[in-house]
Formats: C-alpha cells, sequence, structure tokens
C-alpha cells in the first residue's frame, strides 16, 4: 500500500526529532491525515524505541481494532505481529508486538500494576481532544512517572481539533508539530426551517436527509444520531421507504458501541460490489475511525452524553447539541477521499451559537473511579498530579464520601485491603464492592451477571422479550443461562461475566439451567444492596420509595416489584424530587438485619415535631435515612432536648412563645434605643432574637417539651436576662413606659415605630407645657399625638413649641365650636393643664 501520499508524511521527520530530543511532543492534524496510523509507524526505527513497545491510546474499542488493523495493513502483516490491540473482552498481540493499541482504561491498569512501565518506550495519546476522563487521568499519572520514575519514557499527544498551547505547557513546554493536511471540498447544506418538535421526528428528518443524499451523491452516506434508539428508528423508517426500490440496492448499517465487533466491521468495510451503504453511526465515528467510501454526511447536530448531578450522586445520560469542533470533525468525513456534501439538521443561523468546544468529561462525570484509581496510586490529594483542568473538589469530595461507604477508603482517607482489591478489578467502585462481596457470599456467578448487566446500557430495554418491568433477577437469570461467544446481546454479556468470574477466580462452570439461573438470581437485591447503599429504597404507604439516601423514589407504572417492601435501585433518573426506578431488585427485611449490619446504626433521636409542636425522643435503628425500627426513648439527654425545642422554636417562629403586651412592648422599647445607639444595644429583631434563643431564652426551658410546657414560660424574665442590669435600668430612664404630662396623667408611650414613638395625648393635658417631652436621654422627641377631648386626633407634631404659636388658634376655633363647656384658653404656655372639662 502506497502511504506516501498521506498528509501526515512530510511533518514525520519533524514529529521523531521532537520525541528524540525533547521526549515529549504534541501533533495536531486533521482528520485523515494519517496521525492515527503512520505517526506510530514511523517512530519504530527510533534508537531509544529498541526493545521496548510503544502504547497508542484510542477513546473507543471499535477505534483501537480498526486503527491496529489499518497499520496492520500498511505493514502487510497480520493483527498480532507488530502490531496488535488490547481491549476489554479482546486482545490480539504476539510475542514481536511492538505497537500496542489500547484503550485508555488498559493503560491506567498498567500504570497502577507497573508505575515505570518497564519495557514500554513510549506512550501516545491519540484523539485526546475528546478529553475523556480516562485519558486525562492516563496523561497525569504519565507525566509523573516520566518525572519521578522514567526520564526516558517517551509521551505525545495527538489529536485533530486540540488547542495544543496548553497540554504542551502542561507537558513542561513540548514541540507542536502541525500537519496542514489534506481535504477535499465539502458543501455545507443547512436547513431552511427549524426541526420539528415530537417523537419521530428527528428520525424522520434524518430518513428524509440521507434519502437526498442518496439521490444527489455519488458513493456512501454517513449520519450521526445521538444514541442507539434514534439509529433504530431511522433504520426502521429508511427500510420502509426503501422498500419501493429504485435507485440501486442499500446496505443500511449501524455503527454504535453495543454492537458486537463483526457488526462495527461490517459498517466500517467496503459496500458490497453494486451497492451502497448508509452507516447509521453515534459520535462513535467521528473520529479515528476511516469509513469506507462516504461522499455525504448528514449530521443531526446533537450527541448523547453521560453527566453527573453532584445533587443526586447520580449521573444521566443527556441529548445536547454538539460542540463546534465535534461538527466540524463529522463534516469533514465527506471529504476524505473525494469532494462531498454535509446535510446539517440545523438552521444556518444556529451554527454561530454551537459551543466553541466540548465540556471535558472530568468536569461532569461521576469521579468515584478517578478518586478510587488516585488512592490506588498514593495521590492523597489530586492537586500532587499535574491536569489540563483538574476535578472539581466538591465533586471529588462526593466521591471520597461514597468509597467511604464502599468500605475502600478507612477513615482517613487510606486505601484499605478491600479498596485494593476493588481497584484491581478495574470496574466503578461500586460494582468491585458488589464483585467482593458476592465471592464472599458464594453468589460470585450472580454477581459477575449483575456487574455485566450494569457496566453496559440496558441490553433488554425496548427490545422484544423484554423483562416486562424493572425487575433485574429476569435479566441476570438470563445472562446466567447464556451462552458466551455469540452476536446477540445475551451472549456479549454472558462472555463479560465469564471474564469477571475469571478474574474473581472462580471455577469454570457452564450456562445455568433455567431453573438454576432463576435460584441464583434470587440474590440480585442483596448484591445490589453492597454496591449501592445509598440506594436501599423502602416502601411509603403512598406507594413511593424512600431512599436510604434520602432521596424519594418512584417505579413508573404499576409492575411487579411495586409492593416491594424494600429494594435497591440500581439504575433511576435524577429528575425532580422523586427519581424514576428504571432497573431494581427486591430486598427482604432478613437481608438487611443479616447481611447489612455494618450500614445499620443506632441512634437516640430528639427532634421537633412540627405536627404535635412538640419534642420527640425516639431510639432507632436507622440504614442511612431509613428508619427501620424506633420505640420511645424513656430517659432523654435534657440538654438535646433543649436543643430540639430550640430548633423547633427556629422553625416555627417566635409566636410560639407567649408573648403578652407588656413583653412586646420591652422588645419595641429596646430596637428604640438600638436604633439611637447600635452599638451599645443588643439587636431585637426577630432574627436578632432567633439567633441569640439559647443565650437568652435556653436557660429558662428546663423540663419544657412542647407547646403547651411554653405557656408556662417567665417569657419578661428570659428577656430581662438579655440585657445586664445597667441596661434594665437605663431602658427604664431612656425609654420608659409611661411619660407624666402636666395634667398629672401618666400615659404610655407607643414604641412601635423605633424611629418615631409616640405620645398620645388630649390637648388639654399639655398646657402650661413649654416643649416637647423627649426621651432615650433627652435625644429624641416624642412624636405627639394631640387629641381633642373625645381622644380624636386633631394634630401631630414633635414641636410643641411652634404648635403653641402657630397651629394652636386654628385648632382652638375648631375644638370650640365643637367643645364649647370645655376650657380653651386664648395663651396655652400660660393656662392650666386638666384632664378634665374645665380646671378645678
Amino acid at each position: 500500500m502506497n502511504v506516501s501520499a498521506l498528509p501526515i508524511e512530510p511533518v514525520l521527520p519533524e514529529w521523531r526529532a521532537a520525541l528524540r530530543e525533547k521526549g515529549t511532543a504534541v501533533l495536531v492534524a486533521p482528520p485523515g491525515a494519517g496521525k492515527s496510523t503512520r505517526a506510530p509507524l514511523a517512530l519504530l526505527a527510533e534508537p531509544w524505541l529498541a526493545g521496548k513497545k510503544l502504547l497508542l491510546l484510542e477513546p473507543r474499542r471499535i477505534a483501537a481494532r480498526s486503527v491496529a488493523r489499518y497499520m496492520a495493513r500498511l505493514l502487510r502483516e497480520e493483527v498480532g505481529e507488530t502490531v496488535g490491540y488490547r481491549v476489554r473482552l479482546e486482545s490480539r498481540t504476539g510475542p514481536s508486538t511492538r505497537i500496542e493499541v489500547i484503550t485508555e482504561g488498559i493503560l491506567t491498569r498498567m500504570l497502577q500494576d507497573d508505575p515505570a512501565l518497564e519495557g514500554v518506550g513510549a506512550v501516545l495519546f491519540d484523539e485526546f481532544h475528546e478529553r475523556s476522563l480516562q485519558a486525562d487521568l492516563g496523561l497525569a499519572l504519565c507525566l509523573e512517572a516520566r518525572e519521578l520514575l522514567r526520564e526516558d519514557l517517551r509521551l505525545a499527544v495527538m489529536s485533530a481539533t486540540l488547542e495544543p498551547e496548553p497540554v504542551a505547557r502542561l507537558m513542561g513546554d513540548a514541540p507542536v508539530v502541525v500537519s496542514e493536511g489534506r481535504s477535499f471540498p465539502v458543501e455545507t447544506i443547512y436547513r431552511e426551517r427549524p426541526l420539528a418538535d415530537g417523537f419521530g421526528a428527528l428520525e424522520s428528518a434524518v430518513a428524509s436527509a440521507v434519502l437526498t443524499a442518496l439521490d444527489r451523491v455519488q458513493g456512501d452516506v454517513l449520519a450521526f444520531l445521538p444514541g442507539a434508539a434514534e439509529i433504530r428508528r431511522t433504520e426502521a423508517a429508511l427500510q420502509e421507504r426503501l422498500a419501493g426500490g429504485g435507485g440501486g440496492p442499500v446496505l443500511l448499517a449501524p455503527l454504535y458501541g453495543d454492537l458486537s465487533a463483526e457488526q462495527q466491521d461490517r459498517a466500517l468495510a467496503p459496500a458490497p460490489r453494486g451497492m451502497r451503504k448508509v452507516v447509521l453511526a453515534t459520535a462513535i465515528a467521528e473520529t479515528s475511525l476511516t469509513v469506507e467510501g462516504v461522499r455525504a454526511v448528514v449530521d443531526s447536530g446533537l450527541m448523547r452524553v453521560s453527566r453527573f448531578s453532584p445533587r443526586t450522586g447520580m449521573s444521566r445520560l443527556v441529548t445536547e447539541p454538539v460542540s463546534r469542533p465535534a461538527a466540524d470533525q463529522r463534516r469533514g468525513r465527506a471529504g476524505r477521499v473525494a469532494p462531498g456534501v454535509c446535510y446539517r439538521l440545523w438552521m444556518a443561523d444556529e451554527d454561530g451559537r454551537l459551543a466553541p468546544r466540548s465540556t471535558p468529561e472530568l468536569l461532569a462525570a461521576d469521579l468515584a473511579p478517578l478518586a478510587l484509581e488516585l488512592a490506588a496510586w498514593g495521590a492523597a490529594d489530586a492537586g500532587e498530579l499535574r491536569w489540563l483542568d483538574p476535578p472539581p473538589a466538591a465533586a471529588l469530595a462526593q466521591a471520597r464520601e461514597l468509597l467511604g461507604q464502599l468500605g475502600a477508603l478507612d477513615a482517613s482517607g487510606a486505601l484499605t485491603p478491600d479498596g485494593r482489591r476493588m481497584a484491581a478489578l478495574g470496574l466503578h467502585p461500586r460494582l468491585a464492592r458488589m464483585l467482593l462481596a458476592a465471592r464472599r457470599l458464594g453468589a460470585g456467578r450472580a454477581g459477575c451477571a449483575l456487574a455485566a448487566l450494569l457496566g453496559e446500557r440496558d441490553p433488554f430495554r425496548g427490545g422484544s422479550g423484554a423483562p416486562p418491568d424493572a425487575d433485574l433477577r429476569g435479566r441476570a437469570a438470563a445472562v446466567l443461562a447464556a451462552r458466551p461467544g455469540g452476536d446477540g446481546a445475551l451472549a456479549r454479556l454472558a462472555a463479560e461475566a465469564e471474564r469477571l468470574a475469571r478474574q474473581l477466580t472462580l471455577p469454570a462452570a457452564a450456562p445455568a439451567s433455567a431453573a438454576a439461573a432463576a435460584e441464583a438470581a434470587e440474590a440480585s437485591g442483596l448484591l445490589l444492596a453492597f454496591a449501592y447503599p445509598d440506594r436501599i429504597a423502602e416502601r411509603r404507604p403512598d406507594g413511593r420509595y424512600r431512599l436510604s439516601g434520602g432521596r424519594g423514589a418512584v417505579l413508573p407504572g404499576p409492575q411487579a416489584l411495586s409492593a416491594a417492601p424494600y429494594l435497591v435501585a440500581a439504575d433511576l433518573d435524577d429528575q425532580g424530587s422523586d427519581g424514576r426506578i428504571r432497573l431494581a431488585a427486591p430486598l427482604s427485611e432478613r437481608e438487611i438485619a443479616e447481611h447489612a449490619a455494618e450500614l445499620i446504626r443506632e441512634e437516640a433521636a430528639i427532634y421537633w415535631d412540627p405536627d404535635a409542636q412538640a419534642v420527640r425522643a425516639r431510639q432507632r435503628r436507622c440504614l442511612g435515612a431509613l428508619v427501620l425500627q424506633e420505640t420511645p426513648l424513656p430517659s432523654p439527654d435534657p440538654e438535646r432536648v433543649k436543643e430540639a425545642l430550640l430548633a423547633g422554636i427556629r422553625q416555627a417562629g417566635l409566636e410560639l412563645l407567649p408573648w403578652t403586651k407588656g413583653t412586646r412592648g420591652w422588645v419595641e422599647r429596646v430596637a428604640f434605643l438600638a436604633r439611637l445607639m447600635p452599638e451599645e444595644w443588643p439587636d431585637v429583631s426577630p432574627e436578632g432574637l432567633l439567633r441569640a434563643l439559647p443565650q437568652w431564652l435556653g436557660p429558662f426551658l428546663a423540663g419544657m417539651k412542647g407547646r403547651a410546657d411554653l405557656e408556662r414560660l417567665p417569657l419578661q424574665n428570659a428577656l430581662d436576662s438579655f440585657l445586664p442590669w445597667s441596661k434594665r435600668r437605663q431602658l427604664d430612664e431612656w425609654a420608659p413606659t409611661h411619660l407624666d404630662v402636666p395634667s398629672g396623667s401618666r400615659l404610655p408611650v407607643d414604641y412601635s415605630d423605633p424611629d418615631s414613638p409616640v405620645l398620645a395625648v388630649r390637648l388639654q393635658e399639655l398646657f402650661g407645657l413649654q416643649d416637647t417631652p423627649r426621651i432615650g436621654g433627652g435625644r429624641v422627641p416624642v412624636l405627639l399625638h394631640l387629641l381633642s377631648p373625645a381622644h380624636r386626633p386633631v394634630q401631630v407634631t414633635r414641636d410643641l413649641a411652634s404648635f403653641w404659636r402657630t397651629g394652636y388658634f386654628d385648632v382652638k376655633k375648631d375644638l370650640k365650636g365643637r367643645y364649647p363647656k370645655h376650657y380653651w384658653p386664648d395663651d396655652p404656655t400660660l393656662a392650666v393643664p386638666t384632664n378634665r372639662v374645665r380646671p378645678r
């Protein structure tokens, strides 16, 4: 095969020199340039690689197999000779293999087993722009291994769309090698109208665009859809529309991760002679893969990604618009071998709103696997390693908390013996914990079947012959009874279960009979409890469930599990307050008592009951947020009862206390002085009183438990205790409850407005008084509400002297007409005050 025409060829000398002299490099080359295949092969003759292997990391199994086969063809060899590959469930290597194409998780296991990577000369990270969590982790570990253990280890990052400068700095100012590449022109066609909403609208639009491409463009068509379900529906729509014939025979070839290797290879291979091929693919076909013969691309503009929710501690698959680099990668697939066309299922004015880059998985994923790997590596803090984007601290702390629940980390955060065994299995920590427990309980085969099921997308969902509900027992039994080694989903799951059984060193066994498989699957709920201690669920009276982690959950629709008192939710979404349970298995109270003892805690619960408005004291056996048993607590700790009562008052509000006119007036008077001298007087607003409850109210709550007891609370004494003795005396002097007026009456002062205390007084009772009465140590004149003999307001003033000089005479005319028998002197400043009709 002639490779001299590949666009990467002119920069290969620079590429070899960079790794030879610097030891690190970043290679940027567009799709189709040959970076995944020619760049590794170009290093085989380098002296520093003599006697050592080169590891090439690919983000997906299908890409690893495809790249290895292509390189082997370039060398006119079979896979497993100079070039081999290792992926989960499959390995093709031999004693002469010098280039191993591996998936990223395999590299992590190699590093954990041998941090120095003895026998490895270089590690190349292909398609690094995808920023998978394992790639970020692998690069961080390799950088530390190179710095501390292997200065001669060569590291390189390769990508089509990566911004090279940040990663080059991360790698110690690595040289950047750029290939201009070569691609044929691609015409881009956008939709004229927005895509319709509703079920099936996307698939219908993709099918229509595919038919248009078949009609207008020579060659094969590659269509990108977000997931397998959309691919199946689009395939069905195309089969129906193509059934009428015309235009020649068309081969429809799905391409996504859950297909068998044979089915994936069929989608990548050239179409049979006389046929055209339509490949319906997920984002798996964006990079690394060469889909033979493609001249047209149909892009739905959508991708499905996993997003972790710190709020719920769960991941969910979401469908999002693609990023700008991903859209460009997809478009470029149409111009690999000849001019092509790309049909984008969005409008031209929407194109500018695509995200400039994809979110790195490290910033949006469940970090429990990462936290376990870091602990196994010996990194107590993620900051000890070099990252392009550091792991989010909150998500990492949450992940470590989960590892503590699973028994992988001890109280100090160090790896436990079980944690080291879990890390060695290379599974999600939840599934690894389940497998270890399953082996100890003698249910290893059932555990392996469950781990295989939960490690992949549910193969039964939406398919014919699927179990009728969310019960995982039926699925586990089907895997236990299946024979490994076939094309079907069950056969692939059985093969994965068998691989896990070998890891657990379980004895070989033939597929179980239907009855034996069903019996073994009955342990599913118990085994899941070890993987998901935070998702053990108890049925509520209304039929919904409460999880041990505190959230609510619900089984969609009536089904066999709906009556289970307890179950374990292995898969549920994080929408709303009650997540929808998709996969679960029942759990008995006996199993909880016998096997989940380490999860159960005894506690004395002393809490405020808002319905009874009283403190309750109970002895409880709890599993997380679930109360398994509750009995009265005979002698509760008085201090905890007081704390619970204080919490209840905070929750219910100060109205729970026995307020009187006098106690409310006390608060208003202190508030007046606090407004006048905030640095000297306490905050007695509702918020201030609630904040300080333990100081002023706590000492008076001895023996009290609820609202009925609070009725006998000496609230005035409690409030007085808020002030030292000197302030209590000053309160009476500076904010008196009453003021004496010239008539001899003692009248109350209204402090409800701390800015304007009010004295309401009949006008005649102030005759002879020259100035407004003052409070607050003489600083604040009261606001006088001057009243008629019938106690109706006639004037409001803070300046009594001014009123006597000006306003009094107009008021006198009015009042003298209405109250002629009363005393209305011409000079009020010299008149005799009276609280009667006329002075004596």
